[in-house]
């Protein structure tokens, strides 16, 4: 072996070093372990042990074996930061031992220039990264590759050189419209052929073109990325042109493929005819390019968009790029320019990061797309450390802006100017719409990175500044002020919301009245809801309707219940729906309560019919509950069967269930046995399950066998200890069953029976363990434990888990009526659990009596806006805080 095996051996025991791979049996091991299968025959360890002294050199068979262990060890040896080499220069060092030629020449036995395609990485083939995040092993991921109309042009051009013939095929496009990835995915299948990829780079692309395309072997694709750089050069481009020219047509060239690519204005140069009279410098390039140029869109069309959906479900970085391209379906341009953005945010000047992390905040909080470039000028400055704004200069705004106007790959820029769209009014509609101020749109890209790196920061005092300065649109400063409201940046959220008012927000006229409820002046806060309840806003109705019970008694605000509800306030039907009920008036309560279940609020009848039958108005109950169920709604009919049930009545019970599996409503019998399960009557429960299981409802059939099998079995030992009083035996018992079904159910039932016997704290562990199984409504039950015994950190605790389920209607179930959730302006998000583990994590340093650090903790939660945490933290805060997180002085 010479000199080229020894090389291959030092650097093979450095990356072996690097891996922690002591020996060669451990690198034996390490792949058997890590990378099995794939039709690799694991050769002896002696073998591998000559690979790493430099004794001997993987042959062809071991090849793929060869390129499976720098792979396996590189990954391992990056976890400790060490930067592995990529697979080509692996496989260029492995030619050099085997004794072939260096690594931009080709293999052994190889006259033409370039390399196989398999040692080859699209990057270094001018691809556009994607993203920022690399692999273990230091390249850079790809996005999934959609297939468009250009992309069926080049399959059918690797088809004809597979089969003997030679094709150029030169793609036209705009900047990052994915041009040389679609050249890099049509040549990819074409490397298990065994054909190289040859791109003329260096000394300069047109000398190495020159050089070396008479030499072009057959099995090889010329890759002339960025064409122009090739034919245009007024001295070379009609030669390299005419060497084209011969490889596609000169009898001793076979099997070669020429992949360009150009921009639309070069193109259009190169094709254009000369004037007459005037020279022609460039036929030659006019000829070779005509019949090859094909085009690649600007945008995906509907097409490209939904198979860009379904690949994204498997793709982070494609699914990334959907959600901020799909409007205009620039997707490639997004993938290209991501990293360059990126790297331009994290490089920025002060004043330049300053305006952009502004911009940012100003989007996520909830602000549109064209950003008043004053409001970002005067927000930026409290972005700035102490040095760095003394050291601004008097036109520090322009040089900002001007920095992040210049674009990037796909023609984007960080920051750059954004100009209004004229309006289109019809003839006589009124006075023309205000001139727009100038204004800014952050890229896309921008905007969700800092979704993320920004989402705990609470933006400083001049931001608030600025906005309640220089934004007049009603929409924007609403956002803002739900925004610093649930921070409990009190005084701002309260100009804030003055001033959307101030701009036509009728949601913001409520908010202030509501400011003026909670400081006592109700006289106040009834003319601001007036003007919208005049005009027959639905949700300014009920607010007025609510206070109007206030000041002039329950019959005063009936008329504005009444007008709510025919607005649609599905709250103003449910409590005209009650109100009528409270009045005598059933036939009008029926009404209401069925309108109010139409607009999804179904628990209504179910209340009115549970009612009636407490009243002891059995009549009216069964009508208005066999009403119900012929509208789909069986509830009522359980409800009052299981009234009767509470009340002692079996008989009546069993008669109504029985009527209802006469009537074809089984589905109200199997709800009436959840109902008796939840309420700790499980023998009963099991009997109506099978009752309902006999007469055809599928869901009793799926319950009835593991629920009979825990109450005959398990759940009667869990009573059964109970009742001896070996409680912590019954809860252990519980916990140990292994069936998540009859677990959940043992733990709901013990948990009813430790409630009634009083142990509420035993009752609240159990219906916790059974929350942590995914039962919801033991997350309602520990609300309602948590409401009965005033602990609000425990009831901020089960909100936050009810957020966390996505499920609305379990906020109402629960009775958790904070400000956050005040008729429906908030909606949980994603991240608004997210809180928990600082809550608990500051309600430990104030049990160790670590005050100050847990002041710091409830302040992050504050920054962060979680909703969630608003009754905390406004408890924590009356007066709320300041930007900086200082609490705001108590007013006089």
């Amino acid at each position: 072996m010479g000199r080229g095996a020894e090389r291959l051996g030092e650097e093979l025991r450095a990356l072996r070093a690097a891996a922690g791979a002591g020996a060669p049996g451990a690198v034996t091991a390490l792949l058997r372990r890590r990378r099995p299968g794939e039709g690799i025959v694991m050769p002896k360890s002696s073998t591998i042990s000559d690979w790493f002294r430099g004794k001997s050199v993987p042959g062809e068979a071991n090849e793929k074996l060869f390129l499976r262990l720098v792979t396996v060890l590189g990954e391992q040896a990056a976890r400790s930061g060490y930067v592995p080499r990529p697979t080509r220069e692996w496989m260029a060092l492995l030619t050099a031992a085997r004794g072939g030629v260096n690594a931009g020449r080709g293999a052994p036995g190889v006259t033409g220039p370039g390399l196989p395609i398999g040692w080859s990485d699209p990057h270094d083939l001018e691809v556009h990264p994607a993203g920022e995040h690399r692999y273990a092993g230091g390249g850079i991921p790809l996005p999934a590759y959609v297939n468009r109309a250009h992309d069926v042009l080049l399959a059918e051009a690797v088809d004809a050189v597979r089969a003997g013939a030679r094709r150029m095929v030169v793609l036209v496009g705009d900047s990052s419209t994915g041009k040389t990835r679609a050249c890099w995915e049509a040549l990819r299948p074409l490397a298990e052929d065994g054909w190289r990829v040859w791109h003329p780079y260096s000394p300069g692309r047109a000398e190495a073109a020159l050089e070396g395309l008479h030499r072009v072997a057959p099995r090889t694709v010329v890759w002339l990325n960025e064409t122009q750089h090739y034919l245009g050069g007024p001295d070379t481009g009609e030669r390299i042109a005419a060497a084209l020219h011969d490889v596609l047509n000169g009898p001793q060239f076979t099997s070669v493929l020429v992949l360009g690519t150009l921009w639309p204005d070069y193109a259009k140069n190169f094709t254009a005819l000369p004037a007459p009279g005037r020279p022609d410098p460039q036929s030659r390039v006019r000829e070779l390019l005509a019949g090859r140029l094909v085009d690649v869109p600007r945008t995906f069309d509907d097409v490209a968009l939904r198979e860009a959906r379904r690949l994204a479900d498997s793709d982070a970085l494609l699914a990334g790029a959907l959600t901020r391209a799909s409007r205009d379906g620039r997707v490639t341009q997004d993938l290209a320019g991501a990293p360059a953005l990126l790297q331009r945010y994290e490089q920025a000047s002060p004043h330049a990061r300053a305006v952009l992390e502004a911009a940012m905040d100003a989007r996520r909080l909830g602000v549109g797309e064209r950003l008043p470039r004053d409001f970002v000028t005067a927000a930026a400055v409290g972005y700035l450390g102490d040095d760095e704004y003394d050291r601004l200069a008097d036109d520090w705004q322009d040089e900002a802006f001007a920095e992040l106007a210049v674009e990037v790959h796909g023609k984007r820029a960080p920051l750059g100017p954004s100009a209004p769209r004229p309006a289109y009014e019809p003839p006589g509609a009124g006075s023309a719409r205000p001139s727009a101020p100038p204004a800014v749109r952050i890229a896309e890209y921008l905007h969700q990175h800092g979704l993320t790196v920004r989402r705990d920061q609470c933006p400083p005092a001049s931001f608030w500044h600025a906005a309640h300065q220089h934004l007049g649109r009603a929409d924007d400063l609403l956002a803002l002020a739900d925004a610093a409201y649930i921070r409990v940046r009190h005084r701002w959220a309260n100009a804030l919301y003055a001033r959307a008012a101030e701009a036509g927000s009728g949601v913001a006229r409520i908010m202030v009245a509501r400011a003026l409820e909670r400081s006592g002046d109700l006289a106040g806060a009834a003319a601001l809801y007036a003007p919208d309840a005049d005009r027959g806003d639905p949700y300014a109705l009920l607010a007025l309707a609510y206070l109007r019970e206030t000041l002039d008694g329950p019959r005063g605000p009936d008329d504005l219940y009444m007008r709510a509800a025919d607005a649609g306030n599905d709250t103003a039907l449910v409590m005209m729906a009650l109100r009528r009920e409270a009045a005598g008036d059933p036939a009008g309560a029926e009404e209401y309560a069925r309108r109010a279940a139409k607009a999804g609020r179904g628990r209504i009848l179910t209340h009115l019919a549970r009612e009636r039958e407490k009243r002891c108005d059995r009549t009216g109950a069964e009508a208005l509950a066999w009403r119900a169920a012929d509208g789909g709604n069986v509830m009522p009919l359980a409800t009052i069967a299981f009234v009767r049930h509470e009340a002692g009545d079996r008989e009546g019970t069993d008669d109504l269930a029985r009527r209802a599996v006469a009537d074809g409503y089984a589905a109200a019998v199997t709800a009436l046995a959840d109902l008796l399960e939840k309420a700790g009557a499980p023998d009963d429960a099991a009997h109506f399950f099978w009752a309902a299981a006999e007469a055809g409802d599928q869901e009793a059939e799926n319950r009835k066998y593991d629920y009979l099998e825990f109450m005959y079995d398990l759940a009667f030992t869990v009573r059964k200890k109970h009742r001896e009083g070996d409680h912590d035996g019954a809860e252990a018992l519980a916990r140990r069953i292994v069936d998540p079904d009859v677990s959940l159910n043992a733990l709901i039932n013990l948990a009813g029976l430790r409630e009634k016997a009083g142990d509420e704290e035993g009752a609240e562990r159990c219906y916790g363990f059974a929350a942590d199984q995914g039962d919801l409504l033991s997350l309602v039950d520990l609300s309602r434990l948590g409401e009965r015994s005033g602990d609000s950190y425990g009831m901020s605790l089960v909100t936050a888990r009810v957020a966390d389920t996505r499920n609305r209607s379990l906020l109402f179930r629960s009775r958790l009526r904070g400000e956050e959730g005040w008729f429906g302006l908030w909606t949980p998000k994603d991240e608004d659990a997210c809180g928990a583990d600082l809550v608990a994590r500051a309600r430990e340093r104030e049990r160790d009596g670590r005050t100050d650090e847990a002041e710091e903790l409830y302040r992050q939660v504050a920054d962060a806006g979680e909703a969630v945490w608003m009754g905390l933290l406004t408890a924590r805060w009356p007066s709320g805080l300041e930007p900086d997180g200082r609490p705001t002085p108590a007013a006089d």
